[in-house]
């Protein structure tokens, strides 16, 4: 089934979505709470879109917090929404847009 970034935002609107082990590791490491991921998901775009991931189809989204925190959220979307992962895109990774990955 093709990504839908309407469906995943409704279902993250509706908190029917889960955290990975990871991901909640990595949020509370990072100090994110899961307003502020739902907030990214919300306003946010795809900025990448893995539908062969080894663990199912996910894509990265960019959004911003409702205090303006950049976060970058990985989200597993069949059958389930799950977040992989959550950051803030550090400038050593990323270029200016936060969008795209620094290359060498």
């Amino acid at each position: 089934m093709p990504l839908d970034l309407n469906d995943l935002r409704v279902r993250f609107a509706n908190k029917n979505y889960l955290l990975t082990a990871h991901a909640s590791n990595r949020a509370a490491e990072r100090r994110i709470v899961s307003m502020e991921i739902e907030a990214a998901i919300l306003n946010g775009e795809i900025i990448e879109d893995y539908p062969n991931d080894k663990y199912g189809p996910s894509c990265l989204i960019m959004g911003e917090s409702a205090s303006g925190r950049i976060l970058h959220v990985q989200v597993s979307y069949q059958p389930a929404a799950k977040v992989i992962t959550v950051y803030e895109p550090s400038p050593d990774e990323w270029e200016l847009d936060l969008k795209t990955r620094r290359t060498g």
